[in-house]
């Protein structure tokens, strides 16, 4: 049970997680508060873990003194994420509800990141529902706080219509919620997650109209709906609206551009991403990725290494998708050497790939008599990730599966 991980542990564990080429070994114990860890640490730690009970651990670690809401927010929210993702749905309300006992509870900012947020988070929005309903419990007050928590997690869940009856509804029932910039953006971004832009144009109109200031989270939305859906001329002309009225253009919506145009050629995300630095914007790994990807995609590799190891010149750092892309496109030009090579490099810094593009990989590397790496890659993936019934099918489809490689066999040298 959870409520047990969460409280004291009765015997010391160990366990390690690899950063880059340090290994990093925490020991969750029951020991004095002065020696539990911040919740920061935990954070950077649970960055690295991907194994819901080790995760765990970790957060029953966390110095209950911490002053740090932010932190414990992300820590938090990483631990669902783990437990969601292997549907331990019953420990996720354990952990949740657990913050009810906590006395900053009576703060809408507490309640509405550690609770309602975080049941949007594992797309539980029954319960973010119903503990809204709660607030009066334990007496938090109720704002637009607390009223935009609930339509995240509305939207986590995927629950778009809801959006739209609960911004209605709410703000009748409750006369301390006011909706905000923010309320509209949510709004707006519900209605383009059901690919319907022309609603959020509307809303966006309406919002200029009385005076309420237009996000860029609410315009890169629609930009995005747009874009996605093949109205480019739309898209286009919205652009440069925005342009005209002098609204912020930041990295995400600069990004939403790149992506149009990527498949259109490798040239113009380059002029894109000398656009954005022209006008004091930092392209970030997301911007490269995209033409990363261009390159790949015209079968231009070694321009595309050059996108990968010009990263850290750039002061951004390669994320799982950079590795995605790169393992699956050197997989699909027969470069499996190569491929066993960049999934060696994502190990190191915790961004390893997906189970696809890591399939792709090791049926090249057992065509090609990579017996060793093809294990070796297997191993290495199943000790760092919860038990996956997908990857003991591969490998026994592959004939790779072994009583001795069960017990002792090496992971892949990061």
């Amino acid at each position: 049970m959870v409520s047990s991980r969460l409280s004291s542990l009765r015997y010391l564990r160990r366990f390690t997680t690899v950063i880059g080429d340090a290994t990093t070994t925490l020991e969750a114990a029951t020991v004095p508060s002065s020696d539990k860890i911040s919740a920061s640490k935990a954070k950077s730690i649970l960055r690295k873990v991907h194994d819901p009970d080790k995760a765990l651990e970790i957060y029953s670690n966390i110095s209950k003194q911490d002053p740090s809401h932010i932190s414990s927010r992300y820590a938090q929210e990483l631990i669902v994420r783990r437990l969601a993702k292997s549907q331990r749905f019953s420990d996720i309300e354990t952990l949740i509800e657990s913050n009810k006992n906590n006395p900053k509870i009576k703060q809408e900012s507490f309640y509405s990141s550690m609770v309602i947020r975080s049941y949007g988070q594992a797309s539980m929005f029954d319960h973010a529902m119903s503990t809204f309903k709660q607030m009066d419990q334990f007496d938090t007050p109720r704002s637009v706080v607390s009223f935009n928590a609930l339509l995240t997690a509305c939207l986590h869940s995927k629950k778009f219509d809801k959006v739209h009856q609960l911004f209605d509804e709410i703000p009748q029932r409750y006369n301390s919620i006011v909706p905000d910039k923010v309320s509209y953006g949510i709004l707006i971004k519900s209605y383009c997650d059901s690919v319907l832009p022309e609603k959020g144009i509307e809303i966006m109109r309406m919002m200029e109209s009385n005076g309420i200031e237009v996000t860029s989270f609410a315009f890169t939305a629609i930009l995005d709906c747009l874009y996605k859906n093949g109205k480019v001329d739309v898209a286009e002309s919205l652009w440069n609206e925005i342009v005209k009225k002098g609204w912020e253009l930041d990295n995400a919506a600069y990004n939403v551009r790149i992506m149009s145009v990527q498949k259109e050629s490798s040239e113009r995300v380059e002029e894109l991403i000398d656009e954005m630095i022209s006008v004091g914007l930092k392209p970030d790994t997301i911007s490269y990725n995209y033409l990363l990807t261009a390159y790949c995609e015209k079968g231009m590799l070694e321009e595309a290494k050059k996108v990968y190891e010009g990263l850290k010149v750039n002061k951004c750092a390669p994320n799982a998708a950079t590795f995605r892309t790169l393992v699956f496109h050197l997989c699909d030009n027969g470069l499996y050497e190569q491929g066993y090579a960049m999934f060696k490099k994502s190990v190191k810094v915790n961004k390893i790939p997906d189970f696809n593009t890591l399939k792709h990989l090791v049926v090249g590397l057992v065509k090609n008599k990579k017996i060793d790496d093809a294990k070796g890659l297997i191993r290495t993936v199943k000790k760092k990730f919860p038990p996956s019934d997908a990857w003991n099918k591969l490998t026994e489809e592959l004939g790779l599966y072994s009583k001795t490689d069960a017990s002792d066999g090496n992971e892949v040298a990061a």
